[in-house]
């Protein structure tokens, strides 16, 4: 069964995605659709949960939209997914892989000058310790300079006051997208798309630890090394950053 955070995840990214519009029902049948059968009731439960009102029910969509009161972050990329040079701007984000034996979550930051990914993390549970640890791999190898942007999206994790402590100490400042809009890190959504589509759908893994082995084979014997992307005309990440370093 899949778990109920990941599960809530899916729903909320739906809900946001049709602008709370869409009800329970709707939400379940997009599930579907996007491989995932699960019952009305349980999606139901979930949105009560995270107090996801769609439009037009008695319960007041106008509160899900109301401001919040935690503390507002910018967006600084603006969907301009640009920069001059390496580690000026780091995307990241977290998504799932299925196995047979579990689910196993991946935390990627990605590199917006040369589409390589600067670092990442694996781990069975979705707590900030796995974007943290994805971050400091990822500062380890590449030693930004102060400044470095670190663009993300609103999830608990990223917003962590751990997480925001780790950005403030290695001198990075944060940049989040707006709610329910995956085009502020498309970046990320990209990559996403790519890695699944490339290996992670047809893969039909055993366990978290065999899907562990291949992502880290694609990530850093295939994906950094010699994909091409039409992006960087067409060179790898590695051939890119050789070119232009």
């Amino acid at each position: 069964m899949l778990e109920n955070e990941v599960l809530s995840l899916e729903i909320r990214k739906i809900f946001e995605e049709h602008k709370g519009r869409y009800g329970s029902l709707r939400i379940s049948k997009v599930l579907k659709e996007n491989g995932i059968t699960v019952n009305r009731k349980r999606v139901s439960k979930l949105m009560r949960n995270m107090k996801l009102c769609p439009k037009g029910t008695r319960y007041r969509y106008k509160r899900y939209n109301e401001k919040s009161t935690s503390i507002e972050r910018p967006n600084l990329l603006n969907q301009l997914f640009q920069t001059d040079d390496k580690n000026k701007i780091w995307v990241g984000d977290i998504t799932y892989i299925p196995t047979k034996k579990g689910i196993l979550y991946l935390a990627v930051f990605l590199d917006i000058f040369s589409r390589k990914v600067s670092g990442w993390s694996m781990s069975r549970n979705m707590k900030d310790t796995l974007v943290i640890d994805a971050f400091m791999q990822a500062y380890g190898k590449e030693h930004p300079k102060k400044g470095l942007i670190v663009h993300t999206d609103q999830g608990s994790q990223f917003t962590s006051g751990n997480f925001q402590a780790i950005l403030h100490q290695y001198g990075a400042v944060s940049s989040v997208s707006r709610k329910g809009n995956p085009y502020d890190n498309a970046v990320m959504e990209s990559f996403y798309r790519t890695i699944k589509r490339e290996l992670i759908q047809d893969a039909k893994f055993e366990t978290p630890e065999q899907a562990q082995q291949e992502i880290f084979k694609y990530i850093e014997l295939y994906y950094n090394t010699k994909r091409i992307h039409s992006t960087l005309g067409y060179l790898s990440p590695a051939q890119f950053e050789l070119m232009n370093s």
